[in-house]
């Protein structure tokens, strides 16, 4: 009996089973096609476009595509960011404003179309615009890349203050290390402080810079610079002496500055040992020429250019030589002013396409970097 009834709900079942299911089918395949229908042509046709390289016939489907159904984000997006390559920044700015202004917008869109427009009017050249856009980016997933856009922007103003203020707000993020950006935004406010007479502030400026990147050249610079022309010629070589002991590389491009103080403050003796020491460990050619300086004596005279110009063969070496009577040189000097001259005429000793600027030594006729024919003028470069 139990047997008979399970066999009765079992053919009462599967009719049952098989309707519901024929039934979900149909209405998934009637969803499938209206979503297919709701798709907009024009949007596949503009990608298609878009991907053989026809941005202007491209542009159009959007625009089309946009008509047919203007409440999809994506393709106001897609529209504007054409816009925006294509130099037509007006155009991309009333996209993406009109995107902000949809109240249906969800909010991740929203971040999105606010960094598209900031993005406008940077490309536009409207900076005060494009700060102001990215500052409204403050907070959201676009906050870093807001701020580095801004600190572009400010460096390219000059506003060394905002410039500080927000490397400082980068570095505390995490983003990365701004301490030398840092220091030399403080320079210049320094000497924008000097410039108009205040002296406190330039000498809080320099310390914040220094506070920042100790190691930094710059700001020990400008301190022995400042301080030479406050008469603290003490103070002044102190100065000098820790801008040598952190960056003995900057010292010596600046050796000529030293030289010139030292002699103007009685130091001349001092300077010469310092001098000395450092061309031991560093020899080059700004030191020599302070050295001679110092000495009163053409630096195409002092006995270390020779040994000089064997070991760094540079053009200018070789004309602080060349300066020089050449009945004074020894019969080494002629070959070491050849390898000077032959190192620095090399890279220009070239052939370079007119096309794509791909170099090479010797001259072809069809180009390896663009395959361009007869792009290599007959000229070297240093002939053109």
């Amino acid at each position: 009996m139990e047997n008979f009834d399970f066999f009765q709900w079992l053919l009462i079942g599967l009719p049952v089973a098989f309707a519901l299911g024929w039934t979900a089918s149909r209405f998934d395949l009637r969803q499938w096609k209206r979503a297919d229908r709701a798709a907009p042509k024009a949007y596949f046709k503009g990608l298609n476009l878009l991907l053989n390289e026809q941005p202007d016939k491209a542009i159009d489907a959007f625009i089309e595509a946009v008509q047919a159904d203007p409440d999809t984000s994506e393709l106001h997006f897609a529209l504007g960011n054409l816009f925006r390559r294509r130099g037509e920044f007006e155009r991309a700015v009333r996209v993406h404003e009109h995107l902000l202004q949809r109240a249906d917008l969800a909010t991740a869109d929203r971040q999105r179309a606010q960094h598209a427009l900031a993005q406008d009017y940077m490309k536009a050249g409207l900076f005060d615009r494009a700060e102001e856009a990215f500052r409204a980016l403050e907070g959201t997933p676009f906050d870093t890349e807001a701020r580095l856009a801004r600190l572009g922007l400010y460096e390219r103003s000059r506003d060394w203050r905002g410039a500080a203020e927000v490397a400082v707000q980068l570095e505390k993020s995490g983003t990365g290390s701004f301490a030398t950006r840092i220091a030399h935004y403080q320079c210049e406010l320094a000497i924008e402080a000097d410039d108009r007479g205040d002296s406190a502030a330039a000498d809080t400026a320099l310390a914040k810079a220094h506070e920042a990147a100790p190691h930094a050249p710059r700001p020990l610079l400008l301190r022995a610079q400042r301080l030479a022309r406050q008469g603290r010629t003490d103070d002044a070589m102190a100065a000098w002496a820790e801008l040598r002991q952190r960056a003995p590389e900057s010292f010596a491009r600046l050796a000529h500055e030293f030289a010139a103080f030292a002699q103007s403050a009685g130091q001349t003796e001092a300077a010469l040992q310092v001098l000395k020491q450092l061309y031991e460990r560093l020899p080059g050619i700004d030191l020599l020429r302070a050295l001679a300086t110092l000495e009163g004596t053409p630096a195409g005279a002092a006995p270390q250019l020779l040994e000089l110009l064997r070991s760094q063969p540079s053009l200018s070496a070789a004309l602080e030589l060349l300066d020089t009577p050449r009945a004074t040189w020894p019969e080494f000097a002629r070959q070491s002013v050849r390898d000077a001259v032959a190192r620095a005429a090399r890279p220009l000793q070239r052939y370079r396409c007119a096309a794509c600027g791909f170099e090479a030594q010797r001259h072809f006729w069809q180009c390896p970097g663009c395959l361009s024919w007869d792009s290599f003028p007959p000229q070297r470069i240093e002939e053109l």
